[in-house]
């Protein structure tokens, strides 16, 4: 039998940006009729080597084959003359425009040099009868709810000839029934011959839908395979690049697990297209970690606890009381802290001073009609650059010229001075070096040991079992497992994040 020709190949591709090699030497193939899940943890490579394919990046290295012939993708149209199409999470419509108009955008059928819009209308419905919509065409798009704009934005591209299609995290805001029917109209492009590249970070969904599995960590392709063939675990040793093998050191001694009423307790918490409800609870003294691969709901699950997402589902209970959380102003008023995933935009005022950053959660729990002294200011702001080592020549200059490192130490600053009794941290040490590594992680500790209680989100396993007396396991938004005391190891937590 005759080797079968991959309908895309590519060879040997690299790029490279100012001091970042994002990807090198990848080799790549998609199979008509196949579904390819393309994964990899935060800064893998992914959405750089799908650029390259859909001609929104040059690359520097390597050679792209469509149907065995060599060609040169230079921009997103040489793409789609090839039918490389690519439909992302953020649907990129028009949601004033109507779903017609949206289908046919810069396509639209004419007569006499003038827009048919008949014609137009008729094409737009023969489009989505081949996904099985029937909807008014002429009506608005953004009237319609995110999975019938995604199946728009998939009939759009579909009705452009595609041979290839790109999905970059389609069920992202889709809830069950709303994936079940994107998974049904998938495999019947399949059975036309159409090779679809499945970009997610829902492992339950790969193992449902993908033929064929390629994973890519910093930049390079580390592992491919027919799904059949990749078990869970050895999927999530190559995404994390660690093999599960017994640790030559053992776990730091943790404090004893607090015991009594717990200081806060989640009970069926949860947000539709965000977080299926969960349990939790965290007592004065306790580290709780939450551990899970990247889009599992660790910043989800923070973010509902602070008020920063609105629960739809379930209650929470401080110190044995009901409360309702709708708001981060709110939470700060019950002695919540938050330290945010991403501290440039969501935790810091690049322009404001060291000093003007330390004291925002504490004037705003004092009310803007209470304001802090200035010398109170700059004595709580001296205390804390002294006490958190935070490395700048006084404490007013701009906080958004600080390393990374120390900017994640003001941020810790300004919860502090506020005296929170319960401190949210997500990815409390990304991006910063190996010295501040240590001292945040050493800082967790003391913490917990003079009675605060945390929840710590990270996608460190070592660090969360470094710091965490009990470990909530997230998978795919769900809840799966939590395991606590000597039973916190990093094997364990990779066998509950694989489902063993």
């Amino acid at each position: 039998m005759s080797e079968v020709v991959p309908l895309v190949e590519m060879h040997g591709i690299s790029k490279t940006f100012p001091g970042v090699r994002a990807l090198s030497d990848v080799n790549f193939s998609l199979l008509g009729g196949e579904v390819h899940a393309l994964l990899g943890e935060n800064g893998a490579g992914k959405s750089t080597l799908i650029k390259v394919l859909t001609g929104a990046l040059s690359r520097d290295t390597g050679d792209i084959r469509v149907a065995g012939n060599k060609v040169e993708i230079d921009s997103v149209a040489a793409a789609q003359t090839l039918g490389i199409n690519s439909v992302y999470q953020e649907v990129n419509l028009v949601p004033n425009l109507s779903v017609a108009r949206n289908l046919t955008l810069e396509r639209q059928p004419r007569r006499f040099g003038l827009i048919s819009w008949r014609r137009v209308n008729e094409r737009s419905r023969v489009a989505l009868a081949r996904l099985h919509l029937d909807i008014d065409v002429e009506r608005p798009l953004g009237f319609y709810s995110i999975a019938i704009q995604q199946l728009v934005a998939i009939a759009r591209a579909l009705d452009r000839d595609a041979r290839v299609l790109v999905l970059d995290e389609p069920t992202a805001s889709l809830d069950a029934s709303e994936v079940d029917m994107l998974f049904q109209i998938l495999r019947e492009q399949k059975a036309r011959g159409i090779g679809i590249i499945f970009i997610t970070h829902f492992l339950d969904q790969v193992y449902v839908i993908a033929d064929r599995i390629s994973v890519l960590r910093n930049g390079r392709l580390v592992g491919s395979a027919a799904t059949a063939d990749l078990p869970r675990l050895k999927l999530i040793s190559l995404m994390l690049g660690r093999e599960l093998e017994p640790l030559s050191s053992g776990r730091p001694l943790a404090p004893p697990a607090p015991v009594g009423a717990p200081l806060l307790a989640a009970e069926g918490v949860g947000a539709r297209h965000c977080m299926a409800p969960f349990d939790l609870t965290l007592r004065a003294s306790e580290v709780v970690g939450l551990a899970g691969l990247l889009g599992s709901g660790r910043t989800e699950t923070a973010k509902l606890l602070f008020g920063a997402i609105r629960p739809e589902s379930g209650q929470i209970r401080l110190d044995g009381q009901p409360v309702s959380i709708h708001s981060p102003r709110h939470a700060v008023s019950l002695g919540f802290g938050f330290c945010p995933e991403d501290r440039k935009h969501e935790g810091l005022v690049a322009e404001l001073t060291v000093r003007e950053n330390i004291i925002l959660a504490l004037q705003t729990k004092r009310g803007m009609l209470a304001r802090l002294p200035y010398a109170e200011q700059q004595r709580l702001a001296e205390e804390m650059i002294k006490a958190l080592a935070i490395a700048t020549p006084d404490a007013e200059k701009p906080v958004g010229q600080l390393s990374g490192g120390n900017q994640q130490k003001v941020i810790l600053a300004r919860w502090l001075v506020s005296r929170p009794r319960l401190l949210i941290l997500d990815e409390p040490t990304r991006g910063i070096d190996v010295g501040a590594h240590a001292e945040i992680v050493a800082m967790i500790r003391r913490l917990s040991a003079e009675g605060l209680a945390l929840l710590v989100a990270s996608s460190e396993l070592e660090e969360i079992v470094a710091v965490s007396n009990r470990v909530a396991v997230l998978r795919d938004r769900h809840k799966v497992a939590e395991i606590a005391g000597d039973a916190v190891t990093r094997e364990n937590i990779i066998q509950a994040i694989a489902g063993g």
